[in-house]
């Protein structure tokens, strides 16, 4: 059974979506506040945060920069903030998916369920990579930069990963979207945009001379590095 901790101060909204995410078999943590959620996380292993970004006592946003610096888990965004730069600043500090108010309950249990389609579909892999430098486990989604783990959200080590196993290829950015995060994503093609940005600066020795992720123009991205990777 799968724990989802849903972070919500609309009594309302927090009690129908517990209830959606229930009947589809789900464990749901419940609070109101992002301290709280916090503590809920470090204490249970916690598959997925649903996580609404106005809350009584901290930003969503700050709970979501929190969370990052010890945990990995998936995290989706519930706002009413729908901008593009909105967005991408959410995505700048770590959210996974953005789902803006109002939504329908139902469309939230269908990205749940996608999400965790996609998780059980990768699992069954076991592909390792190194290259002496740069170091990539599936089985048990590290990454590591000359022996140190560093730290990636789900999605960015999902893009990374699709990258490697098309070593060669140019990748478009519906590609990547299709092949990270499955045809069901309701997310924008900028989206891949900000997640290789963020992934340059964790991986790369100069991010605007990458070795790692080449930009091909007007294309889109492919893996450069010398590599072996083991199916």
């Amino acid at each position: 059974m799968k724990n989802i901790l849903l972070i919500e101060d609309d009594e309302r909204v927090s009690e129908v979506v517990k209830a959606y995410l229930e009947k589809e078999g789900y464990n749901v943590f419940l609070t109101a506040k992002g301290l709280e959620g916090i503590e809920i996380n470090r204490k249970n292993d916690i598959d997925l945060i649903i996580l609404d970004l106005m809350l009584p006592d901290i930003s969503g946003e700050e709970v979501c920069r929190l969370i990052r610096q010890f945990s990995d888990v998936h995290i989706f965004m519930l706002t009413a903030k729908g901008s593009l730069t909105e967005k991408i600043d959410g995505l700048n500090i770590g959210a996974d998916e953005y789902l803006v108010k109002p939504f329908s309950p139902r469309e939230l249990t269908a990205r749940v369920n996608a999400l965790f389609r996609r998780l059980n579909k990768n699992n069954t892999s076991e592909n390792v990579y190194d290259d002496g430098n740069l170091s990539i486990s599936y089985e048990k989604r590290t990454v590591k930069i000359k022996g140190s783990e560093i730290s990636f959200t789900p999605n960015e080590f999902n893009i990374l990963y699709t990258l490697i196993m098309n070593k060669g290829k140019v990748l478009s950015r519906e590609q990547l979207i299709d092949r990270a995060f499955g045809m069901d994503f309701d997310g924008y093609d900028r989206t891949i945009d900000v997640h290789i940005k963020n992934i340059r600066k964790k991986i790369e020795e100069d991010s605007k001379n990458p070795r790692y992720i080449i930009t091909v123009t007007k294309l889109g991205y492919k893996f450069g590095g010398e590599i072996d990777a083991h199916n």
